[in-house]
């Protein structure tokens, strides 16, 4: 896993770390494929942020534009998150794994709250 490459796992941390990002993802996700004019349309941001967040988001593999004469379409490419939610379910893993090692030395008691 190359952390840094187009769709690994710094670039797409990165680009889903914004929320106006992870709202435009999840749209093009849901509803398919669509242009910024589109999805500007009821957001707080100027169409111009909208083609910049899209743009961070193709950066990182996340998205894929799609031209069609003057009109550039964008769709979700949700795969290329699959290193990423290996990264978060190993790491669960890890703390999971770790809290009961401590649970168990801290003997019995530890799990009730009476």
């Amino acid at each position: 896993m190359d952390a840094t490459r187009p769709g690994g796992l710094d670039e797409v941390l990165g680009a889903l770390a914004d929320p106006t990002r992870r709202s435009l993802f999840t749209r093009l996700a849901t509803d398919g494929p669509d242009t910024a004019t589109n999805l500007a349309d009821g957001m707080t941001v100027s169409r111009q942020a909208v083609v910049k967040h899209l743009r961070v988001m193709a950066g990182a593999g996340l998205l894929s534009p799609e031209r069609s004469g003057r009109e550039v379409r964008y769709r979700a490419e949700p795969e290329v998150m699959d290193d990423a939610v290996a990264w978060m379910v190993s790491s669960g893993a890890a703390w999971d794994r770790r809290l009961d090692r401590l649970r168990r030395q801290l003997g019995p008691s530890s799990g009730s709250h009476g």
